[in-house]
């Protein structure tokens, strides 16, 4: 198989860098002053095992590749806002012997919520999920790193909607092999909601800084409570907290990396680049669409993503909307629904 990774950023340069670190093929996909370091340098990826440089293909698309050849792996790992334009781009490029990426290539959704999956169901014949377990940052242009050890990440995969194949379980395979743990379970989807429902903290962190104060984390409690109960109206199922520390504990611990600055989560990354986008409409956004849905009211998650919006769309720093008056805005919302 060769591993092209559309969205060689934080999680996708990772699972790049560390899948060559293997000895699997891998191209990387990548825009920008990202794309003109890693043809210029390659991809250096830092870990707590040390520091690699991996010389890679590097393009913007599908066209400097030709043909696609039929053992591809397509591994999207854009954010969640950028799916549609990647499935644009790729979904119709032609594979050597007949057909396009869409029939003939599997797809694997290396992203956060749930949302890329159904998207890429429009498109794709053979859609894979992962739950991703995955604390990486996007240091600079061309440099990755990922400080989680001994295992670098935990990867729940599986087909969409559910069940499994032959070609996930080899994919997981080589996963293992690339320093990851990676279970395939017939129900991907219900670790993806469990995840899901922690990344409802992202934007409480892209706004307000790290939820460690007594504050933060209780907020985070209102937040989540409100997304289990939209799960739970909806008849969702997700995988419980004891559940959920058995696969991981003890897996993926973080150690500090000298010359890496704290990274923080995928929306605090996207502010502190300057984007100008953020996942809150495919992480909080699904628990309002479901709440929506299913007659449940959402205010905190409702004034989390209007708020993650309005400071990726306004260039607002990150972390600079003080606990106090985030959780005064939440007292506030919260009245306003009753």
């Amino acid at each position: 198989m060769r591993y092209i990774i559309i969205g060689a950023g934080a999680v996708g340069g990772t699972v790049g860098g560390r899948l060559a670190q293997a000895g699997r093929e891998v191209v990387l996909v990548a825009r920008g002053a990202h794309l003109a370091a890693l043809r210029a340098h390659g991809l250096r990826l830092r870990v707590p095992q040390g520091e690699s440089t991996h010389r890679l293909p590097a393009v913007d698309g599908p066209d400097p590749l030709g043909e696609l050849r039929p053992d591809d792996v397509l591994l999207l790992a854009v954010k969640t806002q950028d799916t549609v334009a990647a499935l644009d781009t790729w979904a119709g490029t032609p594979v050597a012997g007949g057909g396009t990426a869409a029939e003939r290539l599997p797809l694997v959704c290396l992203q956060n919520g749930v949302e890329s999956g159904r998207l890429a169901l429009r498109r794709f014949r053979r859609v894979y999920g992962v739950c991703v377990w995955l604390p990486s940052t996007f240091v600079e242009p061309g440099t990755v790193s990922a400080a989680g050890a001994p295992l670098t990440g935990v990867l729940h995969l599986g087909r969409a909607p559910h069940g499994a194949d032959d070609t996930i379980r080899r994919i997981a395979a080589d996963l293992t092999d690339a320093h990851f743990e990676a279970p395939v379970v017939p129900d991907v989807a219900r670790w993806q909601y469990a995840k899901l429902l922690g990344n409802l903290g992202n934007a409480l962190e892209a706004v307000s800084g790290p939820v460690a104060s007594e504050a933060a984390q209780a907020l985070f409690a209102r937040v989540r409570a409100e997304g289990e109960e939209v799960l739970d109206a909806a008849g969702i199922a997700y995988a419980g907290a004891a559940e959920q520390r058995a696969a991981r504990d003890g897996k993926v611990t973080l150690v500090p990396l000298d010359g890496v600055p704290r990274g923080g989560g995928s929306s605090w990354q996207s502010l502190v680049r300057g984007t100008g986008t953020i996942e809150a409409d495919y992480l909080n956004g699904e628990i309002v669409l479901l709440g929506r849905l299913h007659g449940v009211p959402t205010p905190l998650n409702e004034l989390l993503q209007r708020l993650a919006g309005e400071f990726a769309r306004e260039g607002r720093p990150a972390g600079s909307l003080p606990v106090a008056d985030l959780v005064r805005l939440a007292d506030e919302a919260v009245r306003q629904s009753g």
